[in-house]
């Protein structure tokens, strides 16, 4: 079942929003070559802390860490480790998720180390306008998969990219995961009418390639790769649906 937000909720969902979308734009301030993406997540999780708040993904189902990092041909769920630093060229997901007064607000973005190569410019280029052009199309009366889940695909596709299939947005605010699931490909499965007080992340996982096929790492049961070894770009917002249109709670 969708949630439909009351007003009172919807108010401690922006102030999560917003402190998600604050803590990942401070955690990218230290983005360069050489640093680790345990380094990254001690940031994210302190400055989560110094803010009253919790980091969600931390111990969510197992997950060991307070944010995600997924870096290159990784598509998300990527742990961040004291191992893995960062190179010249080198593509970063950084995925946020707080819980401020009981309330989850969730959003990432993708940012290039140093000198990317064209085709990974190309990428992230795409990924955030497919990302903005679906959420664009957010209004009361329209059906998801078409202004979500059709946009982006047809979009993405005009590149020779992908969409990944396996994973998808969903619904948040009261849990960190609700209905409605939301694919990012069109498909009869998501047509479902969207209405005031809805809230719920858009967050294309787009490959660099037309194989959307995805799997899991079975050590750790989290790391998602490209089947193919492609890069993967991601970026998210989490969004609400007002009478007349939405609104993007997770922009600065």
């Amino acid at each position: 079942m969708v949630t439909i937000k009351t007003p009172l909720q919807i108010a401690g969902i922006k102030k999560s929003c917003r402190l998600a979308a604050q803590t990942l734009q401070y955690t990218a301030s230290f983005l360069k070559p050489g640093i680790s993406t345990e380094f990254l997540n001690q940031k994210a999780h302190q400055y989560i802390l110094d803010h009253g708040a919790i980091p969600a993904p931390l111990n969510y189902n197992g997950f060991p860490k307070s944010i995600c990092t997924s870096v290159n041909h990784v598509v998300c769920h990527g742990i961040p480790s004291p191992d893995h630093f960062l190179k010249e060229g080198d593509i970063i997901n950084l995925d946020v998720t707080t819980i401020l007064d009981g309330f989850y607000g969730d959003t990432s973005a993708t940012f290039g180390i140093g000198r990317i190569s064209p085709q990974a410019q190309k990428l992230i280029e795409v990924t955030k306008k497919s990302l903005n052009l679906a959420i664009k199309n957010i209004k009361p009366g329209r059906y998801l998969n078409e202004a979500v889940g059709k946009t982006i695909e047809d979009y993405v596709h005009s590149f020779n990219f992908s969409s990944v299939r396996d994973l998808g947005g969903h619904g948040v605010g009261l849990k960190f995961h609700e209905a409605p699931f939301v694919f990012h490909f069109d498909t009869p499965q998501n047509r479902i009418p969207l209405r005031p007080g809805m809230i719920f992340t858009v967050e294309p996982m787009i490959n660099a390639s037309p194989n959307w096929q995805v799997f899991i790492d079975q050590q750790d049961g989290w790391t998602v790769f490209t089947q193919d070894n492609s890069l993967s770009a991601q970026f998210e917002h989490t969004v609400l649906v007002t009478p007349r249109g939405h609104e993007v709670l997770t922009k600065i």
